[in-house]
This record gives C-alpha cells, sequence and structure tokens, in this order.
C-alpha cells in the first residue's frame, strides 16, 4: 500500500523521496540548460509526451516521480535565470518553498476550524497584520482592516467588484485603459454594466477625465486605479485620485497586485501614497513577495465590508458550534476547501522581516534602473522611459513592429532568454520584468546583447 505523507511515518517517508525530486530538478535544469527550453511549443510538447507515456497505465511506474519531474523541469521556463524576465512571475524564496511542503504534507483545508485549527489562526493574526501595513498601524485603522486570502489578483479585483456591488447595488466600474483585464472580466461575470474607461495618456490614469466622468455618471460608482501596470509598472496618481472619489462619493480600488510590494520598502514605499485611502487593495506577493504561486490577497479598510460573503453550511458552520466559540472561515473566501498559503508568507515575514524584503524590494528596482541606463547609453536601442517599479520597456533603434515581435519570438524558441511584449504609443516594446535580486550587470549586458545580436542589421 502506498505510503502517506503525514502521520509518524511521513518524515520517514518522504526524505528519501525529496532526494529524488532534487536530484530530478538538477538534472532537468541541467538538460534545458538556459531560462526556456529550446525547440518551441511543438519540440517541448513532443519531449513531455515521450516522457509521459500512457498518462493511466494499468499498472504503476515506481520511477514516474524522477522520470516526470525531471521532464518538467527540463521543459519550464525558469524565472530564477536571470535571462527570464518576461512576466511577473518571480522566483520563489527557498524559505517559502519549503514552508509550502509542510502545507501541502499538513493538508490542512481553511474551511473549517476542525481542519485547520492552527493554520485558521496563523491566517486571521496574519492577514490582519498586512492589512495594518496597508492603512496604517495606529488607531482605528489598525482594528478595522483585514485581508482575504486568495489566488491572485484576478480573484482579488473580483471579490472587490463583489464587495462594491453588494455594499452599493448596480455599481458602475470606472477604470483607466491601463487597468488589468481581469477588472473588465469581472463586470461581466457579476453581472455589472460595461466599464466606464477613461484615457491614461501617459500610461497612467487621467485625474481630470476622470473628475469629469464621475461628474457625468450616475451612482453608485466604484472606481479601480492602479499601482503597478501589467505593462510598464506604473503607478497611478493615487492621492489625486483618492481625492476626487471624496469628493464625488466613489467607492475606491486600487489593484497593487504589483505595487504592493513597495511597502516593504522605506525608499520605495512613498510612490504608494494615498493607498491607504482605498476601500479595498489587491495585492499579490507571488511578484514583489517572492512567494511560490498563489499568493494574493485583498485588503479591506474596514473588515465589516466582508459580511456579504458570509454562508451558512451546517457541516462546517453550525450555529450552535459558531456560539460555542469554533471560528466561522466560510466569509473568508469564496472557496470552500482552500490550502494554507498564508503559511508560506507568514514563515517568509517572519524569517526576512520588512528590511529584508525591503532590500530585495530596493534591488530588483536598481536593477531595472541599471538596465534603463544601459539601453539609454546604448546606440542601437531605444528606451521607453525611466522605470518606476522594476520593469524596463525597449525596442532596438529603428526596429519596425514586426521586427520587434520576430526577435522576441526568435529568443523564445531557441530557450536563449524570455521577454515579454506591451504596445504602448501605438507601439511594440520589449518588456523586462527584473525580478530576481542576484541577477547582476553581466547579466543585464548580456540579455541586451542576445537582443543586439537577433536583430537583422
Amino acid at each position: 500500500m502506498s505510503p502517506l505523507a503525514s502521520g509518524p511515518q511521513g518524515p520517514t517517508t518522504l526524505r528519501p523521496l525529496l532526494t529524488t525530486v532534487l536530484d530530478a530538478l538538477t538534472a532537468g535544469a541541467a538538460t534545458r540548460d538556459g531560462p526556456l527550453p529550446a525547440g518551441g511549443p511543438t519540440e517541448v510538447a513532443a519531449r513531455l509526451r515521450e516522457a509521459l507515456g500512457d498518462p493511466l497505465p494499468e499498472h504503476g511506474d515506481e520511477d514516474a516521480l524522477r522520470t516526470l519531474v525531471q521532464a518538467l523541469a527540463a521543459g519550464a521556463a525558469d524565472p530564477a535565470d536571470p535571462l527570464c524576465t518576461a512576466h511577473l512571475h518571480c522566483p520563489p524564496l527557498a524559505v517559502a518553498t519549503a514552508a509550502d511542503l509542510a502545507a501541502s504534507v499538513l493538508n490542512p483545508s481553511l474551511d473549517s476550524w476542525d481542519q485547520a485549527p492552527a493554520a485558521s489562526e496563523l491566517e486571521a493574526l496574519v492577514t490582519r497584520a498586512l492589512a495594518a501595513e496597508v492603512y496604517g498601524e495606529t488607531g482605528q485603522a489598525r482594528s478595522a482592516g483585514d485581508a482575504l486570502v486568495t489566488t491572485g489578483g484576478t480573484e482579488s479585483n473580483q471579490l472587490a467588484l463583489l464587495l462594491a456591488r453588494e455594499h452599493h447595488g448596480h455599481t458602475q466600474l470606472v477604470c483607466a485603459e491601463n487597468a488589468h483585464h481581469s477588472l473588465r472580466r469581472a463586470t461581466w461575470l457579476l453581472g455589472l454594466p460595461e466599464p466606464v474607461t477613461v484615457p491614461a495618456p501617459a500610461g497612467t490614469m487621467d485625474p481630470a477625465a476622470l473628475g469629469e466622468a464621475l461628474t457625468a455618471l450616475p451612482g453608485p460608482l466604484l472606481v479601480a486605479a492602479t499601482a503597478g501596470t501589467t505593462d510598464a509598472g506604473l503607478i497611478d496618481p493615487l492621492p489625486d485620485i483618492a481625492a476626487l472619489c471624496e469628493t464625488h462619493g466613489a467607492r475606491l480600488h486600487i489593484d497593487a497586485a504589483y505595487g504592493g510590494g513597495l511597502l516593504f520598502s522605506d525608499r520605495h514605499r512613498p510612490k504608494l501614497d494615498g493607498l491607504a485611502h482605498a476601500h479595498t487593495v489587491t495585492l499579490d506577493l507571488h511578484k514583489l513577495g517572492w512567494q511560490p504561486i498563489a499568493a494574493g490577497l485583498l485588503a479591506v479598510r474596514d473588515r465589516h465590508d466582508l459580511a456579504p460573503l458570509g454562508h451558512h453550511a451546517d457541516y462546517l458552520n453550525a450555529d450552535d458550534d459558531t456560539e460555542a466559540g469554533l471560528p466561522d472561515l466560510l466569509g473568508r473566501s469564496l472557496r470552500t476547501t482552500r490550502r494554507p498559503d498564508i503559511l508560506k508568507i507568514a514563515v517568509t515575514l517572519k524569517t526576512l522581516g520588512r528590511t529584508g524584503l525591503g532590500a530585495l524590494v530596493d534591488r530588483v528596482c536598481e536593477q531595472a534602473a541599471e538596465f534603463a541606463e544601459l539601453i539609454h547609453r546604448h546606440p542601437r536601442f531605444e528606451l521607453h522611459d525611466r522605470p518606476t517599479i522594476s520593469t524596463v520597456l525597449f525596442r532596438p533603434a529603428d526596429a519596425t513592429d514586426d521586427t520587434v515581435a520576430a526577435v522576441r519570438r526568435t529568443l523564445l524558441t531557441e530557450g536563449r532568454a524570455v521577454l515579454g511584449r506591451a504596445r504602448l504609443d501605438d507601439r511594440l516594446w520589449l518588456k523586462a520584468t527584473l525580478l530576481n535580486p542576484h541577477t547582476g550587470a553581466d547579466d543585464l549586458a548580456a540579455l541586451l546583447k542576445l537582443v543586439e545580436g537577433h536583430t537583422p542589421r
């Protein structure tokens, strides 16, 4: 009979399997030998199919763990490779990954206290501490704020719109052209009107245009601002937007899935001035928090705003159990079964502290500034703008959009470098999002040299 991961024999059972996994990860990475497997989708899929064989054989294969982990590693995009910079896809911290293993072994389910006694308390403590980080550490805000653990920015944004709808009725969303696509999708899922979109002429929301929209539109209104756009890492003018919402009685949500990590940095935290005025804030610690996916949060200024999420299922939160003091967890998420993603977050916060996390944030922001300067000084490249966080947009000088797209795809297919793409100012740009604090100046120069070498003269 197959052994279990938990229980008295769990550690003994897992120890040799961990060696197998670590050896397979090493072998797979050596096979890949770069930030991405070479060959493009067709060749990568063929190699994976060969390793997998029959997904459900009649008889099991004791070597399946090694075979499939090695195949997955060989065919993975490695966010820890300095030349893997396309997306908001961070290399996870070792300590967070180790904590995530413990969460998988213990397998708490955060839908009732009797399935997750310690994990439910840990979540309550850590989420309130993170809400205090957003809304302030003293006074009424500290006692009133709270946060929910989510799978990421998409779920957090959807929850923010749901709470606005439940509190204010058929809410009209107002957002800028730079807003994340999940907000528009959430209006569809929730049966809300099509969003009203205001211009973002410099990549950020135009406060004057927002003021005109809020004056013209009937309420109730929800304004969604962005602190860290996906394309360029830009931050909307949050204090101006918050003041307009206050004047017009509009609810404010700030999507800080990317930029929220700046809270940990004394140097960069002022870029988020105005954040505390939002009714709800999206955070994503699997971006500037170096967590394994998933590690999203939705912070709320007033925890009473979460009341509409309350739900009753007698087998999980019977009234008499709740009255007897058993915590009710069903109002903490729209999901029922939930793994304890809070453990890896708690371990990271406790291990690194604000100073340690802030140093990581400062480092990747410094890297972006260094890379931007390298591009600015290079005669064969054009820099879009100096970075606000850790995203740099650039392109070969005088290249067409078709050339820019082709260079990116060639590097992907060869497995040499992973760059993103962004369309701003009606032009296509290469995007480097720097999230690896160990990336050095030589790595940045090598990335630029690769792009130069693949650009037709």
